[in-house]
């Protein structure tokens, strides 16, 4: 027997064979009835296409929807205290005549803002998959992340140019009132506490827009540390420290917003996980039986969640359900190891395709049918023909025809017959240069 890419024939003939190949039928061959013979395919074996069920309003699923409640929660009991602070912030620094106070307030009325922002977009977010967004609706947590991290940056921008205005101003500086400390203290605890309540929720849900609205609580809340030293150092004679803690609050605010901004835009543009995370998603599929190698690993993040698709090579002679069955337990195998990833898509393929010669320019079955046809003529075999199977290795089409055996057929030198209706389609014009092994099957007529 020569190797499967040499063009060379090979026929399993006589009474074992036979034998043989009849028992395979029961399991690895078609029988006539119940698959095309020679590329007919019978009415009943079609499958009939469904269209999909549309959906005009997404549906929430009750994780989802857990997952909404807990976020919309911790959002509004950020949006109340935020409104209490920023009135308190702005009404206190202008009556107190603190330039630090009225930037933390400012500060902390776009935090209102990003609060409408995150209750919007966790809304949205939980709906189910629908026509029109057939993966989800996880990226709208994403973009109002980067929605977050914008207003975030204008805040820090305006701050910075109100105190840096100050500071390189002439005019001479006025302390704040002494109560302004008071004010100060008050905000820097309420935006702490606001800031360990949402990232402990944040950490739970493994929600980065919360996690990006916890960090905007953990900037009001350094902030707030910096406007009370520098009000207190203002309080204590020096007044240019009120407009140097109201600077050193905006880069602050520029640093995480520049941070939140771009770890979203990564995820938007598709940025794979971590090397070390992927090779322990590639680890766990190897570990799947019947996986010979994985390749074309590719991940992203989708909102919380995270999608990956990759090529798995199999035996190249098992039945196309058997390797289905594989890429099935790879999937299970990977979201069950892996909690979050929700999908990953499986290909199989029969050998390596990123170092074998491509299939691509091969033809397809009604090609190589027809090629058949033309090849045997009037061959009383053909009209014996039962299944034909088809194989797409090394950059070849190696083909196997099983026969029924019967008077028709039967030959006193099988071997010769099965060479010669080999050697001829081989020598078919069209395809014979395309063509790898062709294997005759002889099955014993039972009835």
């Amino acid at each position: 027997m020569r190797d499967p890419g040499s063009g060379q024939s090979r026929q399993y003939i006589g009474p074992a064979s036979a034998a043989a190949t009849a028992n395979a039928g029961a399991t690895g061959f078609a029988h006539a009835k119940d698959a095309p013979i020679l590329g007919h395919a019978r009415p009943h074996g079609r499958a009939e296409l469904s269209e999909p069920t549309p959906q005009p309003h997404p549906q929430t699923t009750a994780e989802n929807g857990t997952r909404y409640r807990d976020t919309r929660r911790v959002t509004l009991v950020g949006a109340v205290v935020n409104a209490f602070l920023a009135l308190a912030q702005l009404l206190s620094g202008w009556l107190l005549n603190s330039q630090a106070l009225v930037a933390d307030g400012v500060h902390t009325l776009s935090d209102l803002i990003t609060d409408g922002v995150v209750l919007f977009a966790a809304r949205k977010a939980a709906a189910s998959p629908d026509q029109d967004h057939p993966y989800g609706h996880a990226r709208i947590e994403t973009l109002a992340t980067v929605i977050v991290g914008v207003f975030l940056a204008f805040a820090g921008l305006a701050i910075a140019w109100a105190a840096g205005s100050r500071l390189v101003s002439h005019e001479a500086m006025t302390g704040p009132a002494t109560a302004a400390i008071g004010f100060a203290a008050l905000t820097l605890v309420a935006k702490e506490g606001l800031y360990q309540y949402t990232h402990r929720v944040a950490k739970r849900l493994n929600s980065r827009m919360l996690e990006a609205n916890a960090w905007h609580h953990r900037t009001d809340a350094i902030s707030s540390l910096f406007v009370l030293v520098g009000v207190g150092a203002a309080v204590a004679g020096f007044p240019w420290a009120d407009a140097l803690a109201a600077l050193i609050v905006a880069l602050f605010i520029l640093h995480i917003a520049g941070r939140l901004i771009v770890r979203s835009a990564a995820e938007l543009i598709d940025t794979a996980l971590e090397p070390e995370k992927v090779e322990r998603i590639h680890r766990t599929i190897m570990e799947v039986p019947g996986v010979k190698d994985a390749h074309m690993l590719r991940t992203r993040r989708h909102g919380s969640d995270v999608v990956a698709d990759v090529h798995i090579q199999v035996a190249p002679m098992i039945s196309v359900s058997e390797g289905h069955r594989i890429a099935d337990a790879v999937f299970q195998a990977v979201t069950a190891q892996h909690t979050r990833i929700n999908d990953i898509t499986v290909h199989v393929d029969p050998e390596n395709d990123a170092e074998q010669a491509r299939s691509s320019e091969l033809p397809l079955r009604p090609t190589l049918v027809e090629a058949l046809r033309e090849a045997w003529g009037e061959a009383p075999e053909l009209e014996a023909v039962e299944h034909v199977s088809l194989h797409y290795l090394g950059g070849r089409v190696h083909v196997a025809v099983t026969l029924r055996l019967d008077g028709a057929t039967a030959s006193e030198d099988l071997e010769a017959r099965a060479q010669a209706l080999a050697e001829r389609l081989q020598q078919n014009p069209r395809v014979g240069d395309m063509l790898g092994e062709v294997t005759l099957l002889y099955r014993p007529c039972t009835h």
